[in-house]
């Protein structure tokens, strides 16, 4: 089994999922910014070999930290606050990927858009 969960950790697979392996990220555009689809629990938990119950959780806690929104038949998404942290994780750790499935210039976009410091030179 891996190891303990975390809301990074969850983050962090979500990212992996999205860039490295499906190399797709759905991302929505409101008046107030930026809302990044999540891949769903049980792929998350299927992604880190968990149980799928050990995922549930930390979604709750990050609802709470209003860092992500779950609404029946729509998915997991991103509040402005979760789009911030997921895009900076993406950025600091997985920028080459994230710039070879976005491009230079879409990624900046987005970055500057989620108000992310550090974009692509």
């Amino acid at each position: 089994m891996a190891t303990a969960l975390s809301t990074d950790i969850l983050f962090d697979a979500a990212i992996q999922i999205q860039v490295l392996h499906e190399k797709n990220i759905e991302l929505s555009f409101t008046e107030y910014g930026i809302h990044v689809k999540f891949p769903t629990t049980r792929r998350l938990a299927e992604f880190l070999d968990v149980p799928h119950y050990y995922v549930l959780p930390f979604f709750a806690v990050m609802e709470e930290e209003a860092l992500v929104t779950r609404a029946e038949r729509v998915g997991i998404a991103t509040t402005q606050a979760g789009s911030a942290r997921f895009l900076a994780m993406m950025h600091d750790r997985y920028h080459e990927d994230a710039e070879k499935l976005l491009g230079t210039s879409l990624l900046n976009d987005i970055l500057s858009i989620a108000q992310v410091a550090g974009k692509s030179e």
